[in-house]
This record gives structure tokens, C-alpha cells and sequence, in this order.
């Protein structure tokens, strides 16, 4: 298996993981959201597999592009 980073292309505060460690993705589908000027950014997973790594939580300070989880595909 190979290891895909995902990387926020915002800076801000994470306000949402709506993926779980664990879980299948598909690609497109959003693992972590950044709140940037009072907006929601998602986060997508560039490719289907599995959620394996996340490397923040909610309300950790992220910069643009960071890598902010890892997927198994």
C-alpha cells in the first residue's frame, strides 16, 4: 500500500474532522474542515483508500500546506 498525503491548502483553526481513523474514503471526500476568514474550507482525500493517519485535531492552528492526515490506497 501507499501512503497519500493530505494537505490543506489554507491556513486557519481546524473546526471539523468528519472522517474517522480507520474508515474507507473516497477520493474527493472531505477529511478535515479549516475555518479560514470566517469561512469552512474542506479538506478533500486526493484518492480512495483508507484513513490510516490523522495529524490534528480540533482547533490546532494549521498553515497552507500543511500535511494534515495520511491514506492508505
Amino acid at each position: 500500500m501507499r501512503e497519500i498525503k493530505v494537505v490543506t491548502e489554507v491556513a486557519g483553526r481546524v473546526c471539523a474532522l468528519p472522517a474517522e481513523i480507520g474508515g474507507s474514503v473516497s477520493a474527493g471526500d472531505d477529511i478535515v474542515f479549516v475555518e479560514a476568514m470566517k469561512m469552512e474550507i474542506p479538506v478533500p482525500s486526493p484518492a480512495a483508500g483508507t484513513l490510516t493517519l490523522l495529524l490534528v485535531k480540533l482547533d490546532d492552528v494549521v498553515a497552507e500546506g500543511q500535511v494534515v492526515a495520511i491514506v492508505a490506497a
